[in-house]
């Protein structure tokens, strides 16, 4: 680690949400995971950081990238892990949150990085155990290390993130994503705008000062980065949109729409993607994109996370 990032730590020893962090943390964690993405870029690609941490990963919903991410930050940092899920566990049989937590810190657990489908649970877990807890998503709440994943990934292509325009693509009213970029990118100076359906966009999102636009050719043309979600269908219990062609067809993301461009923009995604819905396979792939190094970047900042608030024990 620098001398700059050594000494520093963050405001809380939890990382609940974006919500609760201020802009100097968020700075702290991009500018750590720089330096854990040369680590994981060297032939050996572990450090001793949190040799003696063990973690718990804590999965009450499916995961597949967050989850492999996270595990994979965590063992390149040496810390001992868990894994625990929820769908083989006495879960099933009635057992509340803070039981089934409680019986894991029994077994003298430093951190825990939890999913959950309930908004606020790890603000209660929080409340009620000693350790660190970092949110891996909480229904259609917050998911902070996505979104700082994803200013580290507009910071390597666009430089400092102050005055540069972000267009946030899709299903924003079911998205936990969104409304983490949105409080990570503000704090960040970004100009933010969200872009979809009307059905799809929180009819009060203009408190958190962001613009709305319908029109995804004019969303397209304004922005310097664009970041397509997935339209999130198994969180929907009615249909806010006709029909996946139909939202294709004004709101997906394809070649010709980036084409008619007169500039260069960044494509983003973070996964996984309805290809040929939200997003055309012509632009996930193509150069405009960024969705690989969004998942390869994932780990350098949950590592810089997990490294950040072990030394929270520590002051």
């Amino acid at each position: 680690m620098s001398d700059s990032s050594q000494y520093q730590t963050l405001s809380t020893k939890h990382l609940l949400g974006i919500k609760y962090n201020t802009s100097d943390d968020i700075k702290l964690i991009l500018e750590t995971a720089t330096e854990f993405k040369q680590v994981i870029n060297r032939p050996i690609k572990k450090v001793p950081s949190l040799r003696d941490i063990t973690i718990a990963n804590m999965f009450f919903e499916n995961s597949t990238r967050t989850k492999l991410s996270f595990e994979l930050a965590e063992k390149r940092l040496s810390a001992d892990v868990i894994n625990f899920s929820s769908s083989g566990s006495s879960v099933k049989k009635g057992e509340t949150l803070l039981d089934t937590v409680n019986n894991i810190l029994s077994m003298k657990i430093d951190m825990v990085v939890m999913r959950h489908p309930s908004p606020g649970a790890h603000m209660f877990l929080s409340k009620h155990v000693d350790c660190n807890i970092i949110n891996a998503g909480d229904g259609t709440h917050e998911h902070p290390t996505q979104a700082l994943l994803d200013a580290y990934s507009m910071q390597e292509q666009v430089g400092d993130l102050r005055g540069k325009n972000i267009v946030i693509i899709g299903d924003i009213k079911h998205s936990r994503v969104a409304l983490s970029n949105i409080f990570c990118l503000k704090k960040l100076g970004a100009n933010v705008k969200v872009c979809g359906p009307p059905t799809l966009i929180p009819p009060n999102i203009k408190h958190l000062g962001v613009d709305v636009e319908y029109d995804l050719d004019k969303a397209l043309a304004w922005c310097d980065v664009a970041n397509v979600l997935r339209i999130q269908l198994e969180r929907q219990n009615i249909s806010y949109i006709p029909s996946l062609r139909e939202y294709a067809l004004y709101f997906g993301v394809n070649k010709e729409r980036i084409d008619r461009l007169d500039k260069q923009i960044v494509i983003m995604h973070p996964g996984p993607i309805n290809r040929g819905v939200e997003i055309t396979s012509a632009v996930a792939d193509s150069e405009h994109s960024i969705i690989l190094d969004q998942v390869e970047n994932g780990v350098a900042v949950r590592m810089a996370v997990l490294y950040l608030l072990a030394r929270t024990k520590q002051h």
